[in-house]
């Protein structure tokens, strides 16, 4: 068979079959009386090994070895081709991200896209200040990939660099959320932080909604961090949550403030709900005097330790209202002298002593 009918049957052109005869990877076994090369059944299913083996990605010089060399073993090169090939995805995957992060961001001309890309290896820096400019950057000067932005604050160690990635976001507002939701059920204690940190910085309703579900969740820290925001949104959900936060000296100051803000009607905003499961109106009675029987209760309960039935008093402290002044009223009596003079001074200063 002709070189031209060759080409024709096996899709490879004439001139890389003369390529392979020159690297003597395949060899016409005749030539007719004119010169020309002729191939025999053998040599054109060597054409096709040749283009098998070609398609699995190895070179020619290796496709040769494999054919000719009796010792030659596969494993070997077939691992370091997975190898290859695995490395191959990986940096074609993070080429197509990139390029869709930058399609995301509606880039309306060649400067946006050259500052979006600017900003993409900011934030992917071995530099934490590059990587905190960079999120800042996100915001004043270039198209916001919030995809991008949302992976960095997931993965951000650095507390300078993590708050300017927050801020960011916040920014965004809720079309951030659901890019930040599915680190609040990461395996990695450190990425569910951030999520949960980064959610409550962003004042949106479904911020809102996955903040409440993660009061419900195994990780201390998380519902922590949750409740603590929620407080500030006058949720009272949250109520329980920072009571435990208190008992365990968990950020039991800050819990103890979120508690006196909801009691007091503090800076929030929402409708009002019925009971613990809804949002506290400003100054509201019945949930302060919720709020005061929460910690009546705990301070109740038996296994308080002393040290937690004092946070307990000073945050009863400040929660208004009928109840709390009663509970302090009994608690001027406690056994613990701590207890009794917290409770007596406040007694004091509400004219109630």
């Amino acid at each position: 068979m002709l070189i031209g009918e060759v080409a024709r049957r096996s899709g490879v052109s004439a001139r890389m079959l003369r390529h392979y005869e020159s690297l003597g990877l395949v060899r016409p076994s005749g030539r007719t009386g004119s010169g020309y090369r002729e191939y025999s059944d053998a040599d054109i299913r060597r054409i096709f090994h040749i283009e098998s083996l070609r398609s699995l990605g190895l070179s020619l010089h290796d496709v040769g070895r494999a054919l000719d060399d009796p010792g030659f073993a596969p494993s070997g090169l077939v691992d370091d081709l997975v190898a290859r090939t695995l490395e191959r995805i990986a940096a074609e995957t993070e080429l197509l991200t990139r390029l869709r992060r930058i399609g995301a961001a509606e880039p309306g001309g060649w400067e946006d896209v050259l500052r979006t890309v600017a900003l993409l290896r900011g934030l992917e820096s071995g530099s934490a200040g590059a990587r905190q400019r960079a999120a800042l950057a996100a915001v004043e000067e270039a198209p916001v990939p919030l995809e991008a932005l949302a992976e960095a604050v997931l993965a951000e160690s650095d507390p300078n660099a993590a708050g300017a990635l927050r801020w960011a976001l916040a920014r965004a507002g809720g079309a951030a959320v659901a890019l930040l939701a599915p680190g609040l059920g990461s395996p990695s204690a450190e990425v569910r932080e951030r999520a949960v940190r980064s959610l409550a910085e962003i004042p949106a309703d479904a911020a809102t909604a996955l903040l409440r579900d993660a009061l419900a969740g195994p990780d201390p820290v998380v519902r922590g961090y949750a409740a603590l925001a929620l407080g500030a949104r006058r949720v009272a959900d949250a109520v329980p949550t920072l009571i435990d936060m208190i008992v365990e000296e968990r950020n039991d100051a800050d819990a103890a403030d979120a508690l006196a803000a909801l009691a007091n009607g503090g800076a929030g905003g929402g409708d009002a709900g019925a009971g613990d499961a809804g949002v506290g109106a400003a100054g509201d009675p019945v949930l302060a005097d919720r709020i005061a029987g929460r910690l009546v209760e705990r301070l109740a309960r038996d296994g308080v330790d002393e040290p937690a039935r004092r946070r307990l008093t000073q945050a009863l402290a400040d929660i208004p209202g009928s109840t709390a002044t009663r509970a302090l009223a009994g608690l001027a009596r406690d056994g613990d002298r701590v207890v009794a003079l917290t409770a007596a001074y406040v007694l004091t200063l509400r004219g109630a002593w």
